[in-house]
């Protein structure tokens, strides 16, 4: 029965898109498959809300996340209900910042930005040689994301590197934005805000008396209880932390939205701080004093904020050589110290005074020289301008 349902909602949503006339002021956000407010989604929604009122800004909201969206009192339309296959035929403009599910189709007229979500670390789409993913192969894989990137109109990039890159990787032919990362304007303007660091910290219920660590692994291809849905067992000794580093840290834990695993601090809740469902890792970037990350992307962002990185890498070796492979010289180019035991990455983080901030400096220079707080304006500028809409901003 389920699968007759679809079958018949996918078609109504195909013959929606053709008969539905498009409304120009209409523009439909997205981040991560729906489960957030945040990203270059949100930074250009907020910019577009403030300079051009005439606009219909909806976010696409998966189910589990309508009550966040409501408690924002953003305007959203569930993912996949009759609302949103309508308003989604109706809107001429769709912004996302991640793949959506192959079997839409994108109406003729419909203009679709693709934001993207992250400088690339490890080998993406066409230039992967292997996909151990659930459910699909690599030739399949493959054939999917150029099928989904063949709809793109417009593709953002942070930078000349990651240009290269999504040409060849996504096989895009089409308008690239080269413009930093419009989330990435939030740290930039913020960076010595105090009000806003109070504000996320008394929010998120954190003690004020104590440094923050920011602790932002990545998902493993090959660990998965399914589709979309992977495990992941955390390989930082919590607890010998705590004995080390409680005095003057509290770690804040940020797990991919792919990871599916309930994470159980009993024990260590005073010194390690679940924020994997705060609407946006950006704002636990600007409150942390420093940031562990393994393989994922969050540290080109949070470079920007010149403060401290380090990297727990303990299957470095199968990463590197087998799952994904990467498109720096890992142990040159990133920037900070890579530790493989938990008593490594504690002596780093004690010596926290002697951190190579050359090194830091120079890997800015290389990936965010874009970065200087006006990128949003840019990529809606180049947007407006070339999709023939209004060009003349008007503060709300």
């Amino acid at each position: 029965m389920k699968n007759t349902l679809f079958k018949i909602y996918k078609k109504i949503f195909k013959l929606t898109g053709i008969v539905i006339p498009k409304n120009k002021k209409i523009i439909i956000f997205e981040s991560f498959l729906g489960k957030q407010y945040s990203d270059n989604p949100r930074a250009i929604y907020e910019y577009l809300h403030n300079y051009y009122p005439n606009y219909k800004l909806i976010w696409s909201v998966d189910r589990k996340s309508t009550p966040m969206f409501k408690k924002l009192k953003v305007k959203h339309a569930q993912r996949f209900s009759i609302k949103w296959m309508y308003l989604m035929n109706r809107s001429k403009y769709w912004i996302s910042n991640s793949r959506m599910p192959l079997w839409i189709p994108k109406p003729s007229k419909t203009v679709y930005l693709q934001t993207w979500h992250g400088t690339p670390l490890k080998k993406l789409a066409i230039d992967m040689e292997n996909v151990l993913m659930p459910g699909t192969n690599t030739e399949k894989y493959k054939h999917n994301f150029v099928a989904e990137s063949s709809k793109w109109d417009y593709l953002v990039s942070p930078n000349q590197f990651s240009t290269e890159i999504f040409k060849r990787a996504f096989q895009f032919h089409k308008k690239i934005i080269e413009s930093g990362y419009p989330r990435n304007d939030y740290l930039v303007n913020n960076q010595s805000n105090k009000d806003e660091i109070d504000r996320i910290k008394s929010e998120l219920n954190l003690p004020n008396d104590k440094k923050i660590i920011l602790y932002a692994p990545t998902w493993r291809d090959n660990q998965s209880y399914g589709i979309g849905r992977y495990k992941f067992d955390i390989p930082i000794n919590f607890k010998k932390m705590k004995d080390s580093l409680s005095d003057n840290y509290i770690i804040v834990l940020r797990m991919h939205y792919l990871i599916a695993e309930q994470i159980d601090l009993e024990g260590i809740n005073d010194f390690v701080y679940d924020t994997s469902l705060h609407k946006d890792i950006n704002e636990l970037y600007l409150i942390s004093d420093i940031l562990i990350t393994d393989y994922s992307s969050v540290f080109f962002d949070y470079a920007i904020l010149n403060r401290p990185i380090y990297f727990y890498t303990a299957d470095l070796e199968e990463y590197r050589d087998t799952l994904r492979g990467f498109y720096l010289n890992y142990e040159k180019e990133a920037p900070g110290p890579i530790t493989q035991t938990t008593t490594e990455l504690i002596k780093e983080i004690k010596s926290v005074n002697n951190y190579d901030y050359n090194r830091l400096a120079k890997f800015n220079k290389h990936f965010n020289y874009l970065e200087d707080g006006n990128a949003t304006e840019r990529v809606v500028h180049t947007f407006l301008n070339k999709a023939n809409l209004q060009s003349n901003p008007q503060k709300a």
